[in-house]
């Protein structure tokens, strides 16, 4: 369950910068997932989808990087690229 430690830690992200940003949603959310991540691209999708309910990034555009190189030092990581918000 790795992978849904780091969804809680994106989405924590984002909370923080629709915070600073003083807006209550997200439009747009990137993120880069590592080729040892551990998780498919649809699979984040849904889990990022039903963990934003009630969040700033609740119905956001979800765009996702899914990286090959094995060798990469955030091979294993879930990043967080960009978060657009809404004006």
């Amino acid at each position: 369950m790795h992978e849904l430690s780091l969804l809680r830690d994106v989405l924590g992200k984002i909370d923080r910068v629709a915070e600073a940003e003083g807006v209550s949603r997200v439009c747009r959310v990137t993120v880069r997932i590592g080729a040892l991540a551990h998780i498919s691209a649809d699979h984040f999708r849904g889990h990022f989808e039903a963990a934003s309910i009630g969040r700033a990034a609740e119905g956001a555009e979800l765009r996702i990087d899914m990286l090959t190189d094995q060798r990469d030092p955030l091979a294993q990581a879930i990043v967080l690229t960009s978060v657009e918000v809404v004006a």
